[in-house]
């Protein structure tokens, strides 16, 4: 599985931007497939997941009310919407698949990350 991430970029605190990850391939329908960042001297931390079987999504809580992720099964593409942006989402966001959760360790592929910039 591949996964090819897009859209980041530099916006204004308070804008929106929108990432996509497109999966190449398909995991099992039980898994989840998400956004993680990673901040300049910070760990990466969890962001949002969606589960490809209906279990839902899940947000870390700075996120939550802000951003929404969505997938198209047809298109193996998860998308992040993100709004109301604050210079601490400043970071780079990668896609991951093959997820059993929310903990990075879980995840079984990668994708290239793309970088998220807000200016105050």
């Amino acid at each position: 599985v591949q996964l090819q991430a897009s859209g980041g970029g530099l916006v204004q605190a308070g804008g929106s931007l929108r990432l996509s990850c497109a999966a190449s391939g398909r995991t099992s329908s039980s898994n989840y497939m998400g956004w993680f960042r990673q901040a300049p001297g910070k760990e990466r931390e969890f962001v949002a997941v969606i589960s490809w079987s209906g279990a839902g999504t899940y947000y870390t809580d700075s996120v939550k009310g802000r951003f929404t992720i969505s997938g198209d099964n047809a298109k193996n593409t998860v998308y992040l919407q993100m709004n109301s942006l604050k210079p601490e989402d400043t970071a780079v966001y990668s896609c991951a698949a093959g997820c059993r959760g929310y903990r990075a360790w879980s995840c079984a592929y990668w994708g290239q990350g793309t970088q998220v910039t807000v200016s105050s």
